[in-house]
């Protein structure tokens, strides 16, 4: 006859690791990622790398889409001038924090606009974020710099994600690589 008090102690051992929860994989985005595509509503053109959202403007359907998928923060780089509609109000009903840096020519392109995009794209309480221009060059200006100088990554690397996010604009890319060089004195 089996001694009863082991085949107890053999039983409540079995019963606590199979209830034990099992150590998870490591979050996607401890992992290196790399900038990829990806759609959501109506966003074009819209890329992703980790918590961060590179975009066109949305449209006020994608808002809800975008909370959703868990964004907490919008940075817009268009001018009021730019919109017809109230993008601050109608994302501030949605209880999302709002950005705006606003910039239109290469001018408009500043050290303080970088440095305020800077600080908010390396603010992880502000992440999942979205940063969105009208067709994403301007976006892709400012991430140029970021994943220069916040990144660390080669510098043609980055020109090469820039342009894929939409950076089209020769005066943006000049008043980022300014700025780089400023920023390495």
């Amino acid at each position: 006859m089996p001694d009863l008090p082991l085949v107890k102690s053999l039983l409540l051992i079995v019963l606590l690791l199979t209830t034990l929860p099992v150590a998870a994989e490591p979050e996607a985005d401890s992992k290196p990622q790399e900038l990829k595509p990806i759609s959501l509503g109506q966003i074009t053109p819209l890329h992703r790398r980790k918590l961060i959202y590179l975009a066109g403007q949305p449209t006020k359907e994608d808002f809800p889409l975008l909370q959703k998928d868990g964004v907490k923060t919008v940075v817009n780089l268009r001018t009021t001038k730019e919109l017809n509609w109230d993008e601050a109000g109608y994302v501030r009903m949605l209880e999302l924090d709002y950005v705006a840096i606003p910039f239109l020519t290469p001018e408009t392109l500043t050290p303080t606009v970088f440095d305020q995009c800077r600080g908010i794209l390396n603010d992880q309480a502000r992440h999942p974020l979205i940063l969105h221009s009208a067709s994403a060059n301007r976006v892709g200006a400012i991430w140029l710099v970021h994943r220069v100088l916040d990144d660390d990554i080669e510098y043609d690397a980055a020109l090469k994600e820039a342009q894929q996010v939409g950076l089209k604009t020769p005066g943006y890319i000049d008043q980022a690589k300014a700025y780089i060089a400023a920023q390495r004195k």
